[in-house]
């Protein structure tokens, strides 16, 4: 397939180079420019090696995508792909979410994950639409929090690998003609503050009760 990918980091990166070798074909790439320490983010890197065209993060639209797309890939993005930029493909978008959908709907899913003293936590790739981490299931898997677990520690050892090998997976069924779409429950649906906000509020809650 052609594959177009919105995404950041070494995340980004690794879900570039594993679709790479599993045969699809890289049309573009949409990033930032610079990486947290001050150099090029590791998806532009990884892209501008192999040769694929990169547009900073922000810019995607339906004017500015490639022709051709046959499906949009997000790996660890914060862009908001809207319906006209998917219609401009043949089967859509699809992003990665670490949590259970419809568990833990927003970008600081596996912080709460461990403040909320889940035992279990997991992976999604769901249908971009107009809900943020709402649309439609097409893969999902569980793991396990482990005792002394931190966010960090959890996604290197588990929820990272598991959404580059189910992106994967989930690319190869599309491009074979396999497309899952099981809709989410909004009855059990969760979504939680930016940890910054909710901390803030803490705290200002806090201040005002001394």
């Amino acid at each position: 397939m052609n594959i177009y990918i919105c995404g950041q980091k070494h995340f980004g990166a690794e879900v570039f180079s594993a679709l790479l070798a599993a045969g699809h074909n890289m049309v573009g790439v949409s990033s930032p420019e610079l990486s947290g320490d001050g150099g090029p983010d590791r998806l532009k890197a990884v892209a501008e090696a192999a040769g694929v065209k990169w547009m900073k993060s922000g810019l995607l639209n339906e004017n500015t995508i490639p022709d051709g797309v046959d499906l949009i890939v997000t790996a660890h993005s914060h862009d908001f792909v809207r319906e006209p930029t998917r219609n401009r493909t043949t089967y859509g978008a699809i992003g990665y979410h670490p949590s259970l959908l419809p568990l833990h709907r927003g970008k600081d899913a596996i912080i709460w994950t461990i403040r909320m003293g889940d035992k279990v936590a997991g992976g999604s790739v769901y249908w971009l639409d107009e809900v943020m981490d709402g649309g439609p299931i097409a893969a999902q898997e569980h793991v396990f929090v482990l005792p002394g677990d931190t966010p960090e520690l959890l996604w290197k050892r588990d929820l990272a690998p598991l959404g580059i090998r189910l992106l994967t997976e989930v690319c190869d069924d599309i491009a074979n003609g396999k497309i899952v779409k099981i809709v989410q429950n909004e009855d059990i649906a969760t979504v939680e503050p930016s940890i910054k906000k909710a901390d803030a509020a803490a705290a200002a809650a806090a201040a005002t009760a001394k």
